[in-house]
């Protein structure tokens, strides 16, 4: 199966990814803190990621996954979340989705193993901006909350 084709498969089934991303961080000893997000939310945010994968992968910009982390980060902070609980769960949405091509790949053509390679490069790039832009939404929201302190 190609690349573009992978990318549909992943969007279609972004019900029973998110599912089963949900049962993964409601039953890791990691993720603990995740108790304090409400499900709903929880489940939003992740569908989001897998329904829209191509337009993450192809036409959404930098600055607009900044800006979307960073606020997931920001967001997990004022809940109370540790931030390695918010990695840990990055890394689950991730290791899902790794999980399910893994399952649904089987190139038949040399060209495809070489599209599934430029999507696994893109897949990476993906997660590692957006880890590092949630710890720094993460981040700014806990610098803020820090009392100070009046010599």
């Amino acid at each position: 199966m190609s690349a573009s084709g992978l990318v549909r498969v992943i969007e279609g089934q972004a019900d029973r990814l998110a599912a089963n991303l949900l049962f993964k961080v409601r039953n890791s000893t990691r993720t603990r803190e995740y108790a304090k997000v409400p499900e709903e939310d929880l489940r939003a945010r992740v569908y989001d990621v897998y329904r829209h994968l191509g337009d993450w992968l192809s036409g959404k910009s930098d600055p607009e996954l900044e800006r979307r982390y960073s606020d997931i980060g920001a967001c997990r902070a004022e809940q109370g979340v540790p931030v390695a609980e918010l990695m840990w769960v990055m890394v689950y949405t991730k290791e899902t989705l790794w999980e399910f091509l893994v399952e649904q790949s089987v190139p038949e053509r040399p060209f495809e193993v070489f599209g599934e390679m430029e999507l696994l490069r893109l897949l990476d790039q993906f997660f590692d901006r957006a880890l590092c832009y949630a710890a720094e939404g993460h981040e700014r929201v806990r610098q803020e909350m820090r009392p100070t302190y009046i010599h």
